[in-house]
């Protein structure tokens, strides 16, 4: 048994942080999204105590089981629904993310995609370098300022994205399981009921974690109550949203039209549907996807592993009741 705590890494970690680690750990490399158990020995998982992973990585009971001496699993990224929390707290395995860090860089997408639908700025685009502006102008687009913009889940993220729409004279609306004391103390949004958010918004933007409550929690039903003049947008995760109800919406003029950082498969199949409609606007789940922030949630992520494998409480946890 190695005297010093193992760990595995299954995530690209920059020169200086995994120097960070090599200072006080064995690290065993682990290919991103493998299994440990299909490529490593039995004696080497027998000594794995921690792990630096990406959401692709399943930590679910099977692979509790074969790393027995599994003590903390730091996620690199915020969410955490490759993570069976359940199985985890049975275990006693602390699990951490990288919350705070990506809250700027996540709005700034949102809002980006609230732009580019109503104003169209994609085809714009297209239509400049296509030559077609040179017989004749480009179609209206539509004004964003004093329309109302909904938030269905509020949290630090939707607390930037508030602010952000605020900028553009917008009326902010949410519907969160509670209210939201900090939220409504900053004046950043009023609160609504679940289904006077879908009927009264004009930019719906989701940003609910996926949970097995949230799954599908928007489809046909929700879609119906928009304004056939509403755009939705997805920066929170592609599952949250039924996406074939999401289609026949976009496809029969339900709603206006859609932004998506995230979708059910990714990387999206270039023969789905969605990449085919005129009123979508994709993106590559590139919510985070700046230098600057995934320097700091790396940052967060290994600190995050060093402080819980050395007795120092972790910045951030998602299951806190186990430390200590």
């Amino acid at each position: 048994m190695t005297t010093r705590p193992r760990v595995i890494v299954s995530v690209p970690v920059p020169e200086d942080l995994r120097a960070e680690l090599a200072g006080r750990f064995d690290i065993v490399d682990v290919p991103v999204g493998e299994r440990p158990a299909e490529v490593l020995s039995a004696q080497v998982r027998a000594d794995i105590q921690g792990q630096l992973i990406t959401p692709r990585t399943r930590v679910d009971d099977d692979l509790m089981q074969s790393l027995p001496r599994l003590r903390v699993s730091s996620n690199f990224a915020v969410g955490y629904d490759n993570v069976d929390l359940p199985a985890a707290n049975r275990r006693k395995v602390l699990i951490c993310n990288t919350p705070n860090v990506l809250n700027n860089a996540v709005a700034d997408v949102t809002l980006g995609l609230m732009l580019c639908l109503a104003r169209n700025l994609v085809a714009g685009d297209a239509f400049v370098r296509s030559g077609a502006w040179t017989r004749g102008p480009f179609p209206l687009t539509h004004d964003i300022r004093g329309k109302t913009f909904g938030l269905l889940g509020m949290g630090r993220i939707g607390r930037v994205v508030a602010r952000g729409a605020q900028a553009f004279d917008m009326k902010v609306i949410y519907h969160n399981r509670r209210l939201d004391e900090e939220t409504e103390a900053l004046g950043l949004a009023s609160y609504v009921d679940r289904d006077t958010l879908f009927r009264d918004a004009d930019v719906l933007c989701v940003l609910v974690p996926l949970t097995a409550e949230t799954r599908h929690s928007v489809g046909a039903r929700e879609f119906a109550m928009m304004k056939p003049t509403a755009y939705l947008i997805n920066t929170a995760r592609g599952a949250v949203l039924d996406e074939a109800a999401l289609i026949e919406a976009l496809r029969s003029g339900k709603i206006a039209g859609a932004g998506l950082d995230v979708m059910e498969t990714e990387p999206l199949p270039a023969d789905s549907p969605l990449c085919s409609l005129p009123n979508v606007v994709l993106q590559a789940h590139v919510g985070s996807a700046t230098h600057e922030t995934r320097r700091a949630m790396m940052e967060l992520a290994v600190h995050n592993l060093i402080d819980a494998l050395s007795g120092i409480r972790p910045t951030a946890m998602v299951n806190p009741e186990l430390w200590g």
